[in-house]
């Protein structure tokens, strides 16, 4: 992560009454957590880190991401880890591609050999580096 800059945001999952996964994006700003909605511009190269709360009591852990144009060089790389805050992903983003690329999020599901996916977010580069 040398010379990225680092945004942190917040992936918190629940369930509806029927018990489909509802996926909400938070961003701590002045100790606030407030909700995320629309893309994320990058105009520097960032790292792009979530962190998962999962309050569907189902063991959710992030296993990857997948994109929906993988090949266009906008995300180098995905990184998983842990640290006091919980569990992570990184999107690690050099900005030296412009473009924009959606993406969705797996996640396993303890005692289960499904998978489950999130919505598509999307990262754009202005291609700045």
């Amino acid at each position: 992560m040398l010379n990225q800059h680092l945004e942190e945001f917040t992936l918190t999952v629940t369930l509806n009454k029927e018990d489909v996964p509802q996926f909400n994006y938070t961003q701590l700003d002045n100790g606030q957590d407030v909700p995320v909605t629309g893309s994320f511009v990058v105009s520097t190269p960032t790292t792009i880190r979530y962190y998962l709360i999962d309050k569907t009591e189902k063991g959710l852990e992030f296993t990857g991401a997948a994109f929906t144009t993988p090949f266009d060089n906008v995300i180098d790389s995905v990184e998983l880890g842990e640290d006091q805050r919980g569990p992570y992903i990184d999107l690690i983003d050099s900005d030296a591609q412009p473009g924009k690329t959606g993406f969705r999020f797996i996640l396993s599901v303890k005692n289960s050999k499904l998978l489950m996916m999130s919505p598509d977010p999307e990262v754009i580069n202005r291609g700045t580096a």
